[in-house]
């Protein structure tokens, strides 16, 4: 999940803010309980006390950092398909939403399923952030050689301010996409929740996580230990809730190792901007697959591609919180570089600064959920 895509995210709509949660509901998929160290400050627990977890310390002075994203949001879903351009191939590998994480090696999988067979020579991949670095890996993996042709870098991308969640979530409106997209978000699903579980550990930075979710408890294939939980069973002030596990990548780290094993395997990274489709028809390469997410829509003339805007707040990083929260106040994701508060939703916003008093909505209403805890 990126920036700003929980639940509790919110959305800006006429200047005002609004909570995610009114367009989504509250039906969310939720997991198995987990048996929790007691708050009780005597030796002795009766079986009633009700179970605990130990609290975000939220508060202003301990914000490291605060960052906002913009992700390529298309109502059609992501688009991967191919077209001729000029003597070349182009490969579309774009339009994630705020899906970009989840989806990253399944989309690339598609796409270059699409791109490599009967192709021979060196492959171009156009843009640096999780999708191109997915790519090109593939590409290598099938045994050509790469390059990466992106104006920004890891840890400049858009990708590295991701939340990390493994949830595709808010990447299409269900009215506007087609049967054959719904196979092609199936098949990069899977493929995607593979490749992230042989990758977890330190080094990447991917670890599965508790996660507790307000609301119903849903079935879920890539869930299947979620589970309703009863008022005693949590401290969290909500009245409905539920809890899963689920993967979540430390962006930051994981970029760094994905395009460190690009270059091992002797791919090249070129810093180059591509103004119009004629520039990109100048690469030696016959092969091009884009990946530039909201890039492409002024270079290859999606108008149905625009931004929606996340923010997060980051605190100082607290060992002690292994479990994650989605929820009406937001959403809270622990991580070795700090802990992720988020967040906003909002549709058409492509200034990529925080805002102050949306920073502060999200710090007040984390201290309400933490401050409230019942134990």
């Amino acid at each position: 999940m990126d920036p700003g895509t929980g639940p509790g995210a919110t959305y800006r709509k006429g200047g005002e803010v609004h909570n995610r949660r009114a367009i989504l509901g509250t039906g969310l998929i939720g997991a198995a309980g987990l048996a929790l160290p007691g708050c009780a400050t005597t030796a002795a627990r009766t079986a009633t006390a009700r179970p605990c977890l130990p609290r975000v310390n939220v508060a202003a002075n301990r914000v490291i950092r605060t960052v906002a994203g913009l992700r390529p949001y298309r109502p059609g879903g992501f688009r991967v398909e191919r077209e001729a351009l000029g003597d070349k191939a182009l490969v579309h590998n774009y339009g994630h939403g705020g899906a970009g994480i989840t989806l990253s090696w399944g989309t690339s999988r598609l796409a270059v399923d699409l791109g490599l067979p009967g192709h021979q020579g060196p492959v171009a991949v156009i843009g640096a952030g999780i999708v191109g670095l997915t790519t090109a890996r593939l590409v290598q993996e099938a045994g050509y050689p790469v390059t990466i042709y992106a104006a920004a870098l890891p840890p400049q991308t858009t990708s590295n301010i991701a939340g990390g969640q493994w949830q595709a979530y808010a990447h299409y409106d269900r009215e506007a996409v087609t049967p054959a997209w719904r196979a092609q978000n199936a098949a990069a699903l899977e493929y995607s929740f593979r490749r992230f579980q042989i990758m977890v550990g330190d080094d990447t930075g991917v670890h599965w996580v508790p996660t507790y979710v307000e609301g119903d408890a849903r079935p879920d294939p890539y869930r299947p230990d979620n589970r309703a939980l009863g008022p005693g069973e949590h401290p969290f002030p909500v009245d409905r809730l539920a809890r899963y596990t689920t993967m979540y990548v430390e962006t930051g780290r994981f970029l760094r190792e994905l395009a460190e094993d690009i270059r091992i395997a002797g791919g090249r990274i070129a810093v180059r901007r591509f103004a119009s489709p004629a520039e990109v028809m100048t690469l030696p390469e016959r092969l091009v697959f884009n990946c530039t997410g909201l890039g492409a829509g002024e270079l290859f003339g999606d108008t149905s591609l625009y931004p929606i805007r996340g923010q997060l707040a980051i605190l100082i990083p607290q060992p002690e919180i292994n479990y994650a929260y989605n929820g009406s106040d937001g959403y809270m994701f622990p991580r070795p570089d700090g802990i992720l508060l988020g967040g906003t939703y909002e549709r058409h916003v492509a200034d990529a600064t925080p805002q102050a008093e949306d920073i502060a909505r999200i710090i007040a209403s984390h201290q309400r959920l933490f401050g409230g805890f019942r134990c």
